[in-house]
């Protein structure tokens, strides 16, 4: 689609590990409940998945952290299991428990019957959201869209929600592996032609999010769910608008596997917490930007300590492009908004610094 000239492409250019003024920034989950505008929004709506399958107020909840901060890249306000719930298993969000399915994906059976929805069809909400999205930006900011991975998508499909332990899919891979690759292989196409779709309504950049890759062994990691996000890379629309369309690959708890991510095709890597930047770099290169990595909770603190985290994290990556800031992991509910605010009011200080000539700031 053809839309305003992007006024600020610094994360763009990024991902693309190109020089850039100050790192770039935006957060997982930024759009959600620690925002008051958000939850007006959401009353507003009903239901979370209401929220979500209302094009303008998705749009309108898409922009609100926009407003608020000076972030460098909206991201669709969405969910993961956007395609699960397209496949009439009977989603619901239970207070308390999270996401919970009428029918779980139980048997051979049960995989080899499933509808496969399309992003032009069941899906076609959210293509409606993107398209407002870029619309409402007018420019502004890149516009990132997002997915859950096969693996991930298929935990919540067989254990039938959430899960500490994995059994049911896990069994699963070990006693019929066939079906769970008849499984992760229709998941990942599917997502892949979501992925092409959001793309084709506007998503200047690719997210896919590998929540629970880092419950598997090594060895399944890379059977089970890092081959099918390469599955998908190699099938995604790479450019539009005459620019990259990066792809980021976040593997929260994969920091053991980073090289084998990088060598997916992808543009970018995500870091949890508990992966330092300075040890990512030097195993990848300059292969791949790298995203993250700060601890979501440290938000909670006072904005000196908030700020403290920050100038870590810029110096654990040093000097140079090829890093775009986020946190670990999604913002916290609880998370006041005004630590958000000290959060990148730092990074824009302190970040300078690492883009130019002149030495990098000292952490405090």
């Amino acid at each position: 689609m053809s839309s305003p000239e992007l006024r600020n492409d610094r994360i763009l250019r990024a991902f693309a590990r190109q020089e850039v003024d100050r790192t770039p920034v935006w957060m997982m989950r930024q759009a959600g409940r620690y925002l008051p505008e958000y939850r007006e929004v959401r009353n507003q709506a009903g239901s979370f998945m209401g929220l979500c399958r209302s094009p303008e107020l998705a749009a309108r909840v898409t922009l609100q952290p926009v407003e608020r901060y000076d972030l460098d890249a909206a991201i669709l306000f969405s969910d993961i299991l956007t395609i699960p719930e397209a496949m009439d298993l009977g989603l619901s969000f239970v207070a308390g428990e999270g996401p919970v399915f009428e029918r779980r994906v139980a048997t051979a059976a049960d995989i080899d019957s499933l509808p496969r929805p399309r992003a032009q069809h069941e899906l076609r909400y959210v293509m409606d959201a993107v398209s407002a999205c870029r619309s409402e930006l007018a420019g502004r900011v890149p516009l990132l869209g997002f997915t859950g991975s096969p693996w991930t998508l298929a935990t919540y499909m067989v254990e039938g929600g959430s899960s500490k332990t994995f059994a049911r899919c896990k069994s699963l891979l070990y006693d019929q592996p066939e079906a769970a690759h008849r499984l992760l292989s229709m998941l990942a196409d599917t997502v892949a032609e979501y992925l092409a779709g959001q793309v084709e309504a506007g998503a200047q950049g690719l997210m896919i999010f590998d929540t629970w890759g880092g419950a598997l062994d090594p060895q399944r990691y890379r059977d089970f769910s890092l081959a099918y996000m390469a599955r998908i890379v190699e099938q995604l629309p790479r450019e539009a608008d005459g620019r990259r369309v990066p792809v980021t690959l976040f593997t929260k708890g994969g920091g053991q596997w980073l090289e084998a991510i990088a060598d997916t095709g992808c543009d970018a890597v995500g870091l949890d917490w508990t992966t330092s930047l300075a040890e990512a770099r030097r195993r990848v290169g300059h292969r791949v930007a790298l995203q993250g990595n700060l601890d979501p909770t440290i938000l909670h603190a006072n904005p000196e300590a908030i700020r403290r985290e920050v100038a870590r994290c810029l110096d654990e990556y040093g000097h140079g492009p090829g890093h775009i800031f986020n946190l670990g992991h999604g913002v916290q509910p609880e998370t006041p908004p005004e630590h958000v605010e000290a959060m990148i009011s730092a990074l824009h200080e302190l970040s300078p610094g690492y883009h130019d000539d002149a030495p990098a700031p000292t952490a405090p």
